[in-house]
C-alpha cells in the first residue's frame, strides 16, 4: 500500500498533463508556491534518502569526482555559475539522466555507457542543468496550484516509509528511488525545448562540440522503435520529437564546427563500470585481445588491469600496471587503481604512499583522500589517519565518509567519546537525527574528554534534539 501511495502521489505531484499552454516569466508568482530556499530543501531531503537508503545510489568516489568535474565545467560556463548543483551515479543499465529539485542531477550508468564521446554525455548533463537553471520543476509545482507541494512534502514522508517496508523491492520505486522519481517526471514540450535551446548555448561555451547533444537524441529516436512499448526510460521521461530534434539541428547549423577529443577519465570511467564487480569469460577475453591489438592504448592496460584485480589475478594485474604506468598518462583513476591493487596484495602502507603522494598531484580527489585515510587505518597508523581526516573536516564538515572514518580511529585509539561524537555527526548528515541525539547522549556519559570536548558535545546533542522535534512534527503535521 505504501508503495502504491509513492506511484500516485509521484503521479498526482508531477504529470504532465495539468500544464498550462504558456510559460511563466522566472520571476513569476506561479513560481511562488517552491521558493528556491524550498527547493534546495526538498532536494536535499530526496537526495539524502537516495545517498543514505536506495541500493541503487552509485557508491563510487572516483565516478561521483568525474560527474561533478564534468557538471561543474559545464555549470561555470551558463546561466547556473553559482548555483549549487550536485551530480551523482545511479547503478542502472537503462538510459536515463535526470534533475531533481534543488540542482540535484543523477545520471543512470546506462547512459554513460551508451554515451559514444564525452560531448554526448554532456550534452545530457547540459540539457538537465537547463531544467534546473529555468526551475522547470517549481513552475511545473506553480502551475499545478498549492496542493503539488502537500504532495511533495508527503512523497518524502512515503519514501522514508516504505524502506522498512518488506515488500519494497516490488514498488514502483523498484529500479531506485531516483530511477522512480525520474520515471514520472515528464517534462512538458515547451519545457523540453526550452532545455534543447538552453543546453546547445551552454555545451558551446563550455568547449564542447555541440554536434554530441543531437547525435545522441536522434541515436535514441532511431533506436526507440526496437524497443516498442518499452522506449528508454530518457524517451519517456523526455519525449522526443522530430520537430525537437530538427530545431537542435538547426541551431547546430550556425555554430562553428569543432572537434573535440575526449578526457581520459571518460574513458576511464567508462572501463571500470564496464568491468564492473565481476568479470565475465567473455568479456576477459575481449579486454585480452584489446590489449593485443593495441599495447600503446592507456584504456585498455586500465580495463585489464582492473579486470585482472577484480578476478584477484595479482602477478597478471601487477604486469598491466606497469605498462599502463609506462605510458605516463596522469590521472587519479590510475593512482587509485595501483593503491587498490597494493591494497589487494595486503600491502596496507605500500598504498597509503601511492594515494598520498597521487594526492599531492591531484588534490581535488576524494577517492584518494578516503583511500589514504582507509589505508593508514589498515596499516595500523591510526595517529596519521586521525589527524588526516581531522584537516579534511576542517574544510568539508559535511562529508559523511570522513567522520564514518574518523569514528573508526576513534575507536582504534580508544576515544570513546570522541567516537560516538563522529558517529552523532555521521548519522545527523544522514538526517537520522533519532541515532544523531542517541550517540552525543553515549559520547556526554563517556567522560573521557576535556572540559572543551564535553561542552561541544553538550551544544551539538542541544541542536541534535531540536532538529528531531522540528522533523518529528512536519511528519506528524503530513
Amino acid at each position: 500500500m505504501k508503495n502504491r501511495l509513492i506511484a500516485v502521489l509521484l503521479c498526482l505531484a508531477l504529470a504532465p498533463g495539468s500544464y498550462s499552454q504558456g510559460l511563466p516569466d522566472l520571476g513569476d508568482s506561479a513560481s511562488a508556491d517552491l521558493s528556491p530556499l524550498a527547493e534546495q530543501k526538498l532536494g536535499m531531503q530526496i537526495m539524502r534518502d537516495i545517498r543514505w537508503h536506495d541500493a541503487a545510489y552509485l557508491r563510487d568516489a572516483e565516478i561521483e569526482d568525474y560527474l561533478n568535474r564534468l557538471g561543474d565545467r559545464l555549470v561555470a560556463a551558463g546561466p547556473g555559475a553559482g548555483m549549487p548543483f550536485e551530480f551523482f551515479g545511479v547503478n542502472d543499465p537503462s538510459l536515463n539522466a535526470f534533475a531533481m529539485p534543488g540542482g540535484k542531477i543523477g545520471v543512470h550508468t546506462g547512459l554513460i555507457l551508451a554515451a559514444q564521446s564525452e560531448s554526448e554525455l554532456a550534452g545530457v548533463l547540459s540539457h538537465e542543468i537547463s531544467h534546473v537553471t529555468q526551475r522547470h520543476i517549481a513552475r511545473m509545482v506553480g502551475q499545478q496550484g498549492r496542493s503539488s507541494m502537500l504532495m511533495l512534502a508527503t512523497l518524502l514522508v512515503a519514501v522514508l516509509a516504505a524502506k522498512s517496508s518488506p515488500n519494497a523491492s516490488q514498488a514502483a520505486i523498484m529500479a531506485g528511488q531516483a530511477a522512480g522519481i525520474s520515471s514520472q517526471l515528464s517534462y512538458s514540450r515547451d519545457f523540453e525545448h526550452e532545455a534543447d535551446r538552453l543546453g546547445v548555448q551552454n555545451l558551446a561555451a563550455a568547449g564542447f562540440d555541440v554536434r554530441g547533444m543531437a547525435s545522441f537524441f536522434e541515436r535514441l529516436q532511431r533506436n526507440s522503435r526496437l524497443y516498442e512499448n518499452n522506449a528508454p526510460a530518457y524517451m519517456r521521461t523526455h519525449p522526443l520529437t522530430s520537430d525537437r530534434i530538427s530545431e537542435m539541428e538547426d541551431r547546430i547549423l550556425h555554430l562553428p564546427y569543432r572537434q573535440v577529443p575526449d578526457s581520459l577519465d571518460f574513458q576511464l570511467v567508462r572501463a571500470k563500470l564496464r568491468v564492473g564487480k565481476a568479470v565475465s569469460r567473455e568479456l576477459m577475453d575481449e579486454l585480452q585481445a584489446a590489449g593485443r591489438r593495441d599495447g600503446q592504448s592507456v584504456v585498455a592496460h586500465y580495463a585489464l588491469a582492473r579486470a585482472y584485480l577484480v578476478g584477484r589475478r595479482f602477478a597478471e594485474a601487477d604486469r598491466e600496471l606497469v605498462a599502463l604506468r609506462a605510458l605516463k598518462q596522469p590521472s587519479a583513476m590510475i593512482e587509485g587503481l595501483d593503491g587498490e591493487l597494493l591494497l589487494g596484495k595486503g600491502d596496507a602502507a605500500g598504498a597509503a604512499k601511492v594515494f598520498h603522494d597521487g594526492r599531492a598531484r591531484f588534490p581535488q580527489s576524494r577517492r584518494l583522500l578516503y583511500g589514504e585515510a582507509g589505508a593508514l587505518l589498515d596499516a595500523g597508523r591510526t595517529t596519521e589517519a586521525l589527524n588526516l581526516v581531522k584537516t579534511e573536516l576542517q574544510t568539508t564538515p559535511d562529508d559523511a565518509l570522513l567522520w564514518e572514518l574518523r569514528a573508526r580511529t576513534e575507536a582504534a585509539l580508544g576515544h570513546r567519546m570522541a567516537q560516538h561524537r563522529s558517529l552523532g555527526e555521521l548519522y545527523a548528515i544522514q538526517g537520522n537525527f533519532a541515532a544523531s541525539a542517541e550517540q552525543f547522549t553515549l559520547a556526554q556519559g563517556a567522560k573521557d574528554g576535556d572540559f572543551f570536548e564535553m561542552s561541544a558535545v553538550d551544544s551539538r546533542l542541544r541542536e541534535v534534539r531540536a532538529l528531531l522535534a522540528e522533523q518529528m512534527k512536519e511528519r506528524r503535521e503530513r
